[in-house]
Protein backbone atom coordinates (compact mmCIF):
# COMPACT_ATOMS: atom_id res chain seq x y z
CA UNK A 1 0.00 0.00 0.00
CA UNK A 2 2.80 2.44 0.61
CA UNK A 3 4.35 1.89 -2.88
CA UNK A 4 1.45 2.82 -4.47
CA UNK A 5 0.61 5.97 -2.32
CA UNK A 6 4.23 7.65 -2.37
CA UNK A 7 4.16 8.75 -5.73
CA UNK A 8 1.57 10.67 -5.24
CA UNK A 9 2.80 14.13 -3.69
CA UNK A 10 5.29 14.33 -6.37
CA UNK A 11 2.72 14.11 -9.26
CA UNK A 12 0.71 16.44 -7.64
CA UNK A 13 3.83 18.93 -6.83
CA UNK A 14 4.86 18.52 -10.59
CA UNK A 15 4.60 22.14 -11.63
CA UNK A 16 3.97 22.85 -15.32
CA UNK A 17 6.95 24.19 -17.87
CA UNK A 18 5.31 27.72 -17.76
CA UNK A 19 5.21 27.99 -14.05
CA UNK A 20 9.23 26.69 -13.74
CA UNK A 21 10.06 29.19 -16.78
CA UNK A 22 8.83 32.21 -14.75
CA UNK A 23 9.58 31.89 -11.52
CA UNK A 24 13.08 31.23 -13.32
CA UNK A 25 12.90 34.46 -14.67
CA UNK A 26 11.38 35.65 -10.89
CA UNK A 27 14.15 33.49 -9.22
CA UNK A 28 11.47 32.82 -6.65
CA UNK A 29 8.40 30.99 -6.29
CA UNK A 30 5.16 32.83 -7.29
CA UNK A 31 2.69 33.74 -5.16
CA UNK A 32 -0.80 32.84 -4.64
CA UNK A 33 -1.81 36.19 -6.04
CA UNK A 34 -0.03 35.62 -9.12
CA UNK A 35 -1.10 31.91 -9.94
CA UNK A 36 -4.54 33.51 -9.38
CA UNK A 37 -4.06 36.17 -12.09
CA UNK A 38 -2.50 33.53 -14.51
CA UNK A 39 -5.60 30.83 -13.57
CA UNK A 40 -7.95 33.94 -14.63
CA UNK A 41 -6.22 35.11 -17.38
CA UNK A 42 -5.80 31.72 -19.20
CA UNK A 43 -8.69 30.23 -18.77
CA UNK A 44 -10.44 33.37 -19.49
CA UNK A 45 -8.87 32.90 -23.21
CA UNK A 46 -9.43 29.27 -23.34
CA UNK A 47 -12.98 29.22 -23.22
CA UNK A 48 -13.01 32.73 -25.19
CA UNK A 49 -11.37 30.60 -27.82
CA UNK A 50 -13.60 27.88 -27.50
CA UNK A 51 -17.18 30.15 -28.60
CA UNK A 52 -14.84 32.09 -31.45
CA UNK A 53 -14.64 28.47 -32.82
CA UNK A 54 -18.29 27.80 -32.53
CA UNK A 55 -19.63 30.79 -33.87
CA UNK A 56 -18.14 30.97 -37.31
CA UNK A 57 -20.87 28.57 -38.29
CA UNK A 58 -23.22 31.11 -37.48
CA UNK A 59 -21.59 33.73 -39.88
CA UNK A 60 -20.89 31.34 -42.75
CA UNK A 61 -24.78 29.85 -43.31
CA UNK A 62 -25.69 32.84 -45.25
CA UNK A 63 -22.76 32.02 -47.69
CA UNK A 64 -23.80 28.36 -47.63
CA UNK A 65 -27.33 29.00 -48.21
CA UNK A 66 -28.22 32.38 -49.31
CA UNK A 67 -31.74 31.28 -50.46
CA UNK A 68 -31.55 31.01 -54.26
CA UNK A 69 -28.85 32.71 -56.58
CA UNK A 70 -31.36 35.52 -57.94
CA UNK A 71 -31.34 36.73 -54.25
CA UNK A 72 -27.91 36.93 -53.71
CA UNK A 73 -27.41 38.77 -57.36
CA UNK A 74 -30.29 40.81 -56.71
CA UNK A 75 -29.10 41.95 -53.63
CA UNK A 76 -25.01 41.64 -53.38
CA UNK A 77 -24.53 42.16 -57.03
CA UNK A 78 -21.91 44.92 -55.77
CA UNK A 79 -19.38 41.79 -55.38
CA UNK A 80 -19.02 40.80 -58.50
CA UNK A 81 -15.17 41.28 -59.53
CA UNK A 82 -16.27 43.24 -62.62
CA UNK A 83 -19.81 44.45 -63.30
CA UNK A 84 -18.11 46.17 -66.95
CA UNK A 85 -16.98 42.92 -68.46
CA UNK A 86 -19.49 40.96 -71.27
CA UNK A 87 -21.63 38.54 -68.86
CA UNK A 88 -19.77 35.97 -69.76
CA UNK A 89 -16.35 36.86 -69.55
CA UNK A 90 -18.11 38.40 -66.26
CA UNK A 91 -16.45 36.31 -62.93
CA UNK A 92 -18.48 36.49 -60.06
CA UNK A 93 -16.87 36.22 -56.79
CA UNK A 94 -17.45 32.32 -55.10
CA UNK A 95 -20.15 33.98 -52.51
CA UNK A 96 -22.37 35.22 -55.49
CA UNK A 97 -23.17 32.15 -57.07
CA UNK A 98 -25.61 29.29 -55.62
CA UNK A 99 -24.21 29.01 -52.22
CA UNK A 100 -22.49 26.11 -51.24
CA UNK A 101 -24.11 22.26 -52.38
CA UNK A 102 -26.12 20.40 -50.46
CA UNK A 103 -26.86 23.43 -48.66
CA UNK A 104 -27.72 25.29 -51.37
CA UNK A 105 -31.17 23.72 -52.09
CA UNK A 106 -34.79 23.81 -51.17
CA UNK A 107 -33.87 22.20 -47.82
CA UNK A 108 -30.70 23.64 -47.28
CA UNK A 109 -32.03 25.64 -44.16
CA UNK A 110 -32.87 22.64 -42.80
CA UNK A 111 -29.72 20.89 -43.38
CA UNK A 112 -27.41 23.59 -41.50
CA UNK A 113 -30.15 23.45 -38.64
CA UNK A 114 -29.58 19.23 -38.63
CA UNK A 115 -25.98 20.39 -37.82
CA UNK A 116 -26.79 22.14 -35.07
CA UNK A 117 -28.75 19.25 -33.69
CA UNK A 118 -26.09 17.12 -34.38
CA UNK A 119 -23.52 19.60 -32.67
CA UNK A 120 -25.74 20.67 -30.02
CA UNK A 121 -26.33 17.24 -29.31
CA UNK A 122 -23.09 15.62 -29.15
CA UNK A 123 -22.30 18.81 -26.89
CA UNK A 124 -24.83 17.73 -24.19
CA UNK A 125 -23.78 14.22 -24.14
CA UNK A 126 -20.43 15.04 -23.91
CA UNK A 127 -20.86 17.31 -21.08
CA UNK A 128 -21.86 14.59 -19.13
CA UNK A 129 -18.95 12.34 -19.68
CA UNK A 130 -16.53 15.54 -19.43
CA UNK A 131 -17.93 16.18 -15.81
CA UNK A 132 -16.76 12.73 -14.78
CA UNK A 133 -13.55 12.55 -16.87
CA UNK A 134 -12.60 15.87 -15.24
CA UNK A 135 -13.10 14.72 -11.74
CA UNK A 136 -11.07 11.86 -12.33
CA UNK A 137 -8.11 13.35 -14.48
CA UNK A 138 -5.29 15.80 -14.73
CA UNK A 139 -7.26 19.10 -16.15
CA UNK A 140 -4.45 20.67 -17.66
CA UNK A 141 -3.64 17.45 -20.04
CA UNK A 142 -7.47 16.86 -20.50
CA UNK A 143 -8.11 20.78 -21.55
CA UNK A 144 -5.45 20.64 -24.10
CA UNK A 145 -6.49 17.83 -25.77
CA UNK A 146 -10.14 19.33 -25.91
CA UNK A 147 -9.04 22.36 -27.66
CA UNK A 148 -6.11 20.74 -29.75
CA UNK A 149 -9.31 18.58 -30.99
CA UNK A 150 -11.69 21.43 -31.37
CA UNK A 151 -9.29 22.94 -33.16
CA UNK A 152 -8.58 20.04 -35.52
CA UNK A 153 -12.03 19.62 -36.47
CA UNK A 154 -13.00 23.15 -36.94
CA UNK A 155 -10.04 23.30 -39.49
CA UNK A 156 -11.54 19.99 -41.10
CA UNK A 157 -14.86 21.81 -41.43
CA UNK A 158 -13.23 24.43 -43.69
CA UNK A 159 -10.96 22.54 -45.05
CA UNK A 160 -14.26 21.23 -47.00
CA UNK A 161 -13.95 24.40 -49.25
CA UNK A 162 -10.60 23.47 -50.65
CA UNK A 163 -11.50 19.95 -50.83
CA UNK A 164 -14.76 20.42 -52.62
CA UNK A 165 -16.62 18.63 -50.45
CA UNK A 166 -20.05 18.61 -50.83
CA UNK A 167 -21.11 15.39 -48.86
CA UNK A 168 -23.59 16.67 -45.76
CA UNK A 169 -22.44 13.58 -43.60
CA UNK A 170 -19.08 14.55 -44.24
CA UNK A 171 -19.82 17.94 -42.55
CA UNK A 172 -22.41 16.03 -40.03
CA UNK A 173 -19.82 13.92 -39.04
CA UNK A 174 -17.20 16.87 -38.36
CA UNK A 175 -19.37 18.91 -36.32
CA UNK A 176 -20.40 15.77 -34.07
CA UNK A 177 -16.80 15.18 -33.30
CA UNK A 178 -16.43 18.77 -32.76
CA UNK A 179 -19.42 18.86 -30.62
CA UNK A 180 -18.04 15.71 -28.37
CA UNK A 181 -14.48 17.94 -27.88
CA UNK A 182 -16.04 21.23 -27.28
CA UNK A 183 -17.67 19.83 -24.43
CA UNK A 184 -14.26 19.27 -22.47
CA UNK A 185 -14.16 23.17 -22.07
CA UNK A 186 -16.75 24.56 -19.44
CA UNK A 187 -16.48 21.92 -16.96
CA UNK A 188 -12.64 21.81 -16.85
CA UNK A 189 -12.67 25.65 -16.64
CA UNK A 190 -15.41 26.29 -14.15
CA UNK A 191 -13.38 23.28 -11.63
CA UNK A 192 -9.75 25.19 -12.28
CA UNK A 193 -11.65 28.62 -11.30
CA UNK A 194 -13.32 27.10 -8.40
CA UNK A 195 -10.05 25.35 -7.36
CA UNK A 196 -8.70 28.83 -6.53
CA UNK A 197 -11.08 31.25 -5.90
CA UNK A 198 -13.40 31.09 -2.56
CA UNK A 199 -16.91 32.43 -2.06
CA UNK A 200 -15.85 36.22 -1.32
CA UNK A 201 -16.59 38.60 -4.50
CA UNK A 202 -17.09 35.74 -6.18
CA UNK A 203 -20.56 36.61 -8.02
CA UNK A 204 -18.35 39.93 -9.51
CA UNK A 205 -15.29 38.09 -10.66
CA UNK A 206 -17.48 35.34 -11.92
CA UNK A 207 -19.40 38.26 -13.53
CA UNK A 208 -15.71 39.80 -15.34
CA UNK A 209 -14.51 36.17 -15.90
CA UNK A 210 -17.79 35.00 -17.79
CA UNK A 211 -17.56 37.60 -20.11
CA UNK A 212 -14.92 34.95 -22.04
CA UNK A 213 -18.38 33.64 -23.75
CA UNK A 214 -19.34 36.93 -25.41
CA UNK A 215 -15.79 37.92 -25.87
CA UNK A 216 -14.90 34.96 -27.83
CA UNK A 217 -18.51 35.57 -29.81
CA UNK A 218 -17.47 38.90 -30.96
CA UNK A 219 -13.57 37.38 -31.58
CA UNK A 220 -15.02 34.76 -33.79
CA UNK A 221 -17.69 36.84 -35.53
CA UNK A 222 -15.24 39.44 -36.62
CA UNK A 223 -12.89 36.93 -37.40
CA UNK A 224 -15.16 35.02 -39.68
CA UNK A 225 -16.43 37.76 -41.20
CA UNK A 226 -13.44 39.72 -42.16
CA UNK A 227 -12.17 36.41 -43.78
CA UNK A 228 -15.08 35.73 -45.89
CA UNK A 229 -14.07 37.37 -48.94
CA UNK A 230 -10.99 35.18 -48.78
CA UNK A 231 -13.29 32.13 -49.01
CA UNK A 232 -15.27 30.41 -46.22
CA UNK A 233 -12.61 27.62 -45.26
CA UNK A 234 -10.52 30.55 -43.68
CA UNK A 235 -13.56 31.41 -41.57
CA UNK A 236 -13.19 27.85 -39.92
CA UNK A 237 -9.29 27.28 -40.35
CA UNK A 238 -7.93 30.59 -38.38
CA UNK A 239 -10.42 30.05 -35.86
CA UNK A 240 -9.45 26.42 -35.28
CA UNK A 241 -5.78 27.26 -35.23
CA UNK A 242 -6.72 30.11 -32.39
CA UNK A 243 -7.94 27.00 -29.73
CA UNK A 244 -5.25 24.66 -30.89
CA UNK A 245 -2.98 27.51 -29.98
CA UNK A 246 -4.27 28.42 -26.76
CA UNK A 247 -4.64 24.68 -25.97
CA UNK A 248 -0.62 23.98 -25.88
CA UNK A 249 -0.67 27.37 -23.89
CA UNK A 250 -2.89 25.68 -21.29
CA UNK A 251 -0.88 22.43 -21.49
CA UNK A 252 2.58 24.87 -20.50
CA UNK A 253 1.25 27.56 -18.16
CA UNK A 254 -2.27 26.64 -16.00
CA UNK A 255 -1.96 25.27 -12.61
CA UNK A 256 -5.33 23.19 -11.90
CA UNK A 257 -5.34 23.80 -7.92
CA UNK A 258 -3.00 24.86 -5.36
CA UNK A 259 -2.47 21.78 -4.31
CA UNK A 260 -0.85 20.85 -7.94
CA UNK A 261 1.61 23.49 -7.47
CA UNK A 262 2.57 23.43 -4.28
CA UNK A 263 1.18 26.71 -3.18
CA UNK A 264 -0.30 27.49 0.54
CA UNK A 265 -3.91 28.64 0.27
CA UNK A 266 -3.86 30.86 3.28
CA UNK A 267 -2.09 33.59 1.55
CA UNK A 268 -5.97 34.32 -0.63
CA UNK A 269 -7.91 36.65 1.28
CA UNK A 270 -10.89 34.75 -0.21
CA UNK A 271 -9.10 30.74 0.98
CA UNK A 272 -9.25 31.93 4.73
CA UNK A 273 -10.24 29.99 7.09
CA UNK A 274 -13.47 29.50 9.02
CA UNK A 275 -13.53 29.45 12.88
CA UNK A 276 -16.17 27.39 14.63
CA UNK A 277 -17.19 27.77 18.02
CA UNK A 278 -14.12 26.77 19.59
CA UNK A 279 -12.05 28.87 17.24
CA UNK A 280 -10.74 26.19 15.92
CA UNK A 281 -10.14 26.90 12.03
CA UNK A 282 -11.20 25.05 9.31
CA UNK A 283 -10.07 24.79 6.12
CA UNK A 284 -12.58 26.00 3.26
CA UNK A 285 -11.60 23.58 1.05
CA UNK A 286 -9.73 20.11 1.25
CA UNK A 287 -7.21 18.59 -0.15
CA UNK A 288 -6.40 17.94 -4.28
CA UNK A 289 -6.38 14.20 -3.51
CA UNK A 290 -9.67 14.33 -1.45
CA UNK A 291 -11.69 15.95 -3.54
CA UNK A 292 -10.57 13.64 -6.23
CA UNK A 293 -11.96 10.63 -4.22
CA UNK A 294 -15.22 11.78 -3.45
CA UNK A 295 -15.50 12.67 -7.05
CA UNK A 296 -19.99 13.63 -7.03
CA UNK A 297 -21.45 11.52 -8.68
CA UNK A 298 -24.63 12.35 -11.61
CA UNK A 299 -27.24 11.49 -8.91
CA UNK A 300 -25.62 12.76 -5.85
CA UNK A 301 -25.21 15.96 -7.75
CA UNK A 302 -28.87 17.02 -8.55
CA UNK A 303 -29.31 16.42 -4.74
CA UNK A 304 -27.17 19.47 -4.18
CA UNK A 305 -29.67 22.32 -2.80
CA UNK A 306 -29.69 24.73 -5.41
CA UNK A 307 -28.70 22.41 -8.48
CA UNK A 308 -32.21 21.53 -10.01
CA UNK A 309 -33.06 25.40 -10.02
CA UNK A 310 -30.23 27.01 -11.45
CA UNK A 311 -29.63 24.40 -14.01
CA UNK A 312 -33.32 24.79 -15.13
CA UNK A 313 -32.73 28.42 -15.07
CA UNK A 314 -29.49 28.25 -17.10
CA UNK A 315 -31.49 25.53 -19.75
CA UNK A 316 -34.23 28.33 -20.90
CA UNK A 317 -31.06 31.25 -20.71
CA UNK A 318 -28.57 29.11 -23.06
CA UNK A 319 -32.11 28.19 -25.43
CA UNK A 320 -32.59 31.79 -26.31
CA UNK A 321 -28.49 32.74 -26.18
CA UNK A 322 -27.96 29.78 -28.50
CA UNK A 323 -31.13 30.67 -31.13
CA UNK A 324 -29.45 34.03 -31.31
CA UNK A 325 -25.75 32.69 -31.66
CA UNK A 326 -26.51 30.03 -34.44
CA UNK A 327 -29.28 31.92 -36.41
CA UNK A 328 -28.79 35.80 -35.38
CA UNK A 329 -26.55 36.62 -38.03
CA UNK A 330 -28.57 34.37 -40.65
CA UNK A 331 -31.86 35.77 -39.87
CA UNK A 332 -30.09 39.85 -40.13
CA UNK A 333 -28.77 38.72 -43.30
CA UNK A 334 -32.09 37.72 -44.77
CA UNK A 335 -34.17 40.14 -43.17
CA UNK A 336 -34.17 44.08 -45.18
CA UNK A 337 -33.46 46.46 -42.47
CA UNK A 338 -35.36 50.00 -44.03
CA UNK A 339 -35.82 48.15 -47.65
CA UNK A 340 -31.98 47.08 -47.74
CA UNK A 341 -30.18 43.80 -47.42
CA UNK A 342 -26.75 43.21 -45.40
CA UNK A 343 -23.80 41.22 -46.58
CA UNK A 344 -23.32 38.39 -44.56
CA UNK A 345 -20.00 39.73 -42.67
CA UNK A 346 -22.00 43.48 -41.70
CA UNK A 347 -24.58 41.07 -40.68
CA UNK A 348 -21.98 39.15 -38.36
CA UNK A 349 -21.06 42.46 -37.20
CA UNK A 350 -23.87 43.80 -36.31
CA UNK A 351 -24.87 40.38 -34.88
CA UNK A 352 -22.10 41.19 -32.00
CA UNK A 353 -24.08 44.12 -30.10
CA UNK A 354 -26.40 41.01 -28.64
CA UNK A 355 -22.66 39.49 -26.99
CA UNK A 356 -21.69 43.67 -26.28
CA UNK A 357 -25.11 43.21 -23.81
CA UNK A 358 -23.99 39.99 -22.67
CA UNK A 359 -20.77 41.46 -21.29
CA UNK A 360 -22.11 44.30 -19.84
CA UNK A 361 -24.68 42.58 -18.04
CA UNK A 362 -22.66 39.61 -16.70
CA UNK A 363 -20.60 41.92 -15.27
CA UNK A 364 -23.32 44.22 -13.41
CA UNK A 365 -25.23 40.91 -12.18
CA UNK A 366 -22.27 39.79 -10.57
CA UNK A 367 -21.65 42.94 -8.73
CA UNK A 368 -25.35 42.99 -7.61
CA UNK A 369 -25.06 39.45 -6.55
CA UNK A 370 -22.37 39.86 -4.41
CA UNK A 371 -23.53 43.59 -2.90
CA UNK A 372 -27.28 41.76 -1.97
CA UNK A 373 -25.30 38.13 -1.40
CA UNK A 374 -28.76 37.08 -3.51
CA UNK A 375 -28.06 34.76 -5.86
CA UNK A 376 -30.79 33.38 -7.11
CA UNK A 377 -33.17 36.42 -6.94
CA UNK A 378 -30.46 38.56 -9.70
CA UNK A 379 -30.53 35.20 -11.16
CA UNK A 380 -34.21 35.27 -11.61
CA UNK A 381 -34.53 39.57 -11.47
CA UNK A 382 -32.44 38.95 -14.97
CA UNK A 383 -34.21 36.55 -16.19
CA UNK A 384 -37.57 38.57 -16.12
CA UNK A 385 -36.33 41.54 -17.72
CA UNK A 386 -34.99 39.60 -20.96
CA UNK A 387 -38.01 38.77 -21.68
CA UNK A 388 -39.32 42.06 -22.09
CA UNK A 389 -37.53 42.86 -25.41
CA UNK A 390 -37.69 39.27 -26.80
CA UNK A 391 -41.27 39.75 -26.65
CA UNK A 392 -41.05 42.61 -28.29
CA UNK A 393 -38.91 41.78 -30.69
CA UNK A 394 -40.52 38.83 -31.90
CA UNK A 395 -44.10 41.12 -32.09
CA UNK A 396 -41.72 43.56 -34.18
CA UNK A 397 -41.17 40.34 -36.57
CA UNK A 398 -44.88 39.71 -37.13
CA UNK A 399 -46.08 42.46 -37.24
Amino acid sequence: MDSLSEPLPERNYKKPLGILFLESIKVSPLSFKTHQAIVLIVTFFAYASYHASRKTTSIVKSVLDPESSDFSVKFFSWRTTSLSEPPGRRKLSWFLGDGWSPFNGSNGTALLGDLDVAFLSAYAIGMFFSGHFGDRTNLRIFLTIGMVGTGLFTSLYGVGYWGNIHNFYYYLVIQIIAGLFQSTGWPSVVAVVGNWFGKKKRGLIMGIWNAHTSVGNITGSLIASALLSYGWGWSFVVPGLMIAFVGLVIFLILPISPASVGVDQEEDEWHSPKKNEDDVTEPLLSSETVVKEKAVGFIEAWKIPGVAPFALCLFFAKLVAYTFLYWLPFYVSHTAIDGKYLSSDAAGNLSTLFDVGGIVGGILAGHISDRLNARAITAASFMFVCEWPLCSYNNSSFS
